[in-house]
């Protein structure tokens, strides 16, 4: 931190600004909590000083992962990119090796498993597109 001048006749001021501004990485809302660990880990693992928020008690505030230093950002930034490419890669072969197994969850799968849930849901999803949409179509 330094102490900065006044702007004006140039006396030295008692307020003190900072160097270096705190930056976001990512944003965590819906993330899941094994690629959050990854990304920790990843960032320890580069000696990049991170701090996290925590979502506020009624969900409005946004968890998120903050650089303490925003001239490491891009570095981070890279570093986030690569691994979000690689696990994506890796998501999408697991899914795909599922796929062919037989293994992966289909809608008949789950209407034979749990019919009622799913007729319930897509009530749900009918009443709210019907809701939607009706303004614009008004009776004649």
């Amino acid at each position: 931190m330094t102490r900065k001048g006044c702007g004006i006749c140039g006396r030295p001021s008692t307020r003190l600004t900072h160097r270096n501004m705190s930056r976001l990485l990512i944003k965590l809302r819906h993330a899941p909590d094994d690629e959050i660990q990854e990304i920790r880990g990843l960032l320890r693992e580069h000696r990049i000083d991170f701090y996290e928020t925590q979502p506020g008690p009624w969900g409005i505030s946004s968890p998120g992962i903050w650089l303490n230093d925003e001239h490491q950002y891009d570095r981070a930034k890279a570093l986030l990119d690569d691994y979000q490419e690689n696990r994506f890669r890796e998501k999408r072969a697991e899914y795909e090796k599922l796929r062919r197994a037989g293994l992966q969850r289909t809608f008949l799968q789950n209407l034979l498993e749990d019919p009622l849930q799913v007729i319930l849901y897509s009530l749900i999803v009918v009443l709210i597109l019907y809701f939607s949409i009706s303004p614009f179509f008004p009776d004649d």
